[in-house]
């Protein structure tokens, strides 16, 4: 399993000399990581077959941290350590509520372990560094620019997500590194700001401390807590308010009959003008099962559709035993 060849450019790596800690050695807890999930999975068409990301190490038996959508419905899963191994891996758990995802190492990864620092402490002008696999040559000194809440189209939605630039090209599942050589988040999206003459790429890193509570859960049940209603619908905001992206061809949306191009006016008689309010309307409807109602307009014209939720991981085929 070769090493993509690519490299950050050298003025935008680390230089161990500026870090107070081994950074070599905190780098070598960062692991590649391929996926493999069957062509007939339900996220197939949306995320692939084929996944490759990073992880990073947490603890000493093997347990890596990676991105959750990375792992989705995973086959099989090889990490590949900073010596060029490759070592079998179990999806242990994938929580959609944040989308952190843990893999367990089937086989000893001899690696260092990173341990987890205190994202709360990541003010808007830190610096920190964004690893990939590979060491130095794949990480990249970057800087909090934001941090906010973040709604993502897909029914998601986490707060005090930290922004980072300039972005790491390979972002998923990269940890994010403090200055004290702690994990303090993990690589999920890049994004664009700006316009048509100026562009900042940006990372979006899933903070650490929304971890430090549900880890032992995960590993105990695989979940946190009562699964979400989920309706299997891409929403996004646009200058006319909420438009309906597009549903999840066999997801309880289009099953009711919601349509891409709708306009959502209101959930349960309730009026929404924007995606955070959206997915948190939608959640406090109940547990999974639960109808919810949504107003809509389409081509001008005023409807309700009423969509019975489900439980999103119901689609989802389960890991495969070793």
């Amino acid at each position: 399993m070769p090493t993509p060849e690519w490299d950050i450019p050298a003025n935008l790596q680390p230089d161990p000399a500026d870090y107070d800690f081994d950074l070599e050695r905190a780098l070598r807890s960062v692991v590649g990581l391929r996926a493999n999930v069957p062509s007939d999975a339900f996220t197939a068409g949306s995320l692939g077959t084929e996944r490759q990301g990073n992880g990073v190490i947490i603890r000493d038996n093997g347990l890596v941290l990676t991105i959750g959508y990375l792992i989705t419905e995973a086959e099989t899963i090889w990490l590949i350590t900073a010596d060029g191994r490759a070592t079998p891996g179990h999806p242990l758990a994938f929580d959609a509520a944040t989308g952190f995802g843990l893999v367990q190492a089937l086989g000893k990864l001899d690696m260092p372990v990173m341990e987890l620092g205190d994202s709360d402490l990541l003010p808007i002008g830190t610096e920190a560094i964004i690893a990939a696999a590979g060491g130095r040559h794949h990480a990249i000194e970057t800087k909090v620019v934001g941090r906010q809440e973040f709604a993502g189209y897909w029914e998601y939605l986490i707060d005090n997500a930290i922004f980072a630039a300039p972005a790491h090209p390979f972002w998923s599942g990269s940890p994010m590194i403090d200055r004290a050589g702690k994990l303090v988040g993990t690589g999920s999206l890049i994004l664009q700001q700006g316009d048509g003459k100026r562009r900042t790429d940006m990372n979006m890193v899933v903070p650490i401390a929304l971890l430090r509570p549900l880890l032992e859960n995960l590993l105990s049940t695989g979940r946190t807590s009562p699964p979400r209603p989920w309706l299997g619908m891409y929403a996004m905001e646009g200058e006319g308010g909420l438009v309906v992206g597009g549903v999840s061809d066999t997801g309880p949306a289009a099953l009711a009959g919601l349509q891409a191009g709708d306009r959502i006016v209101a959930v349960d008689d309730e009026e929404i003008t924007d995606l955070p309010a959206l997915w948190r309307k939608v959640w406090a409807s109940g547990r999974p099962g639960v109808v919810v109602s949504i107003r809509i307009h389409r081509d001008g014209e005023g409807q309700t559709i009423r969509i019975k939720s489900a439980d999103r991981t119901s689609y989802l085929r389960g890991p495969r035993l070793h």
